[in-house]
């Protein structure tokens, strides 16, 4: 082979063997990847890529071969493409195993998210439920503690208007004997003036009488001891 030609084939070579050596790091990647679905998707398209690149320089080196001269170089060169084109076949296959071990990691890792979300869930709904009962509970007794006020305030209210009432029946009947002592004041009073006038005219009777005594006698002695005047 022409030097040029060797060159060509040796850096057809490189890239070979630096793709291969790339897609292997790449399924060792998909083959560890635990999610999510869309880092997964991501790795495959570099794996695509990579894939793509080999495939194509491998077709390169197969042409290389062909046109080579000596017979010995063109089975050479075959047999190096073919060689590398079996890698690459394995490289898929090692690619396809990785990527269905990776799903399945995946899928498990989304139905213990969901499962563990639904247990999640369901103790929210659990804490809820107990939220909602206890507040239930505290309005309950709230509620009663209010209707005990209200009912307490009730019978105050009661006590207050019996009080009142009696207070009211005292005032009343307090003022029935004022009425009734005041009746029994005047009565006092009009006897007392009563009493008062007669006393009066008792004393005038009185004196009028003892002056015509006073009077009688006087005129008596007088007769008897002046019987000319």
């Amino acid at each position: 082979m022409a030097s040029s030609a060797d060159a060509h084939v040796r850096i057809c070579e490189q890239e070979i063997i630096k793709y291969d050596l790339e897609i292997k790091a790449l399924v060792q990647d998909v083959s560890e990847c635990t999610g999510p679905q869309s880092k997964l998707t991501g790795l495959n398209l570099h794996v695509k890529e990579k894939f793509s690149n080999i495939r194509q320089r491998i077709q390169d080196l197969e042409q290389m071969g062909k046109e080579q001269d000596k017979e010995s170089d063109k089975l050479t060169l075959l047999n190096k493409a073919e060689g590398h084109r079996k890698q690459m076949l394995s490289n898929q296959t090692a690619w396809r195993k990785a990527n269905l071990a990776c799903k399945l990691s995946i899928d498990k890792l989304e139905k213990e998210d969901l499962l563990n979300s639904e247990d999640m869930s369901i103790r929210q709904r659990n804490m809820t439920k107990e939220s909602l009962a206890q507040t239930s509970s505290g309005i309950t007794e709230s509620l009663m503690s209010i209707s005990r006020m209200m009912a307490q305030q009730v019978q105050q209210s009661e006590e207050t208007m019996s009080t009142l009432a009696t207070s009211s029946r005292t005032v009343q009947e307090t003022n029935e004997e004022f009425k009734a002592m005041t009746g029994t004041i005047q009565l006092g009073r009009k006897l007392i003036i009563k009493y008062n006038r007669r006393e009066l005219t008792d004393k005038l009777l009185i004196f009028l009488a003892l002056a015509l005594f006073l009077a009688t006698v006087l005129y008596i002695l007088k007769k008897r001891l002046f019987p000319f005047f």
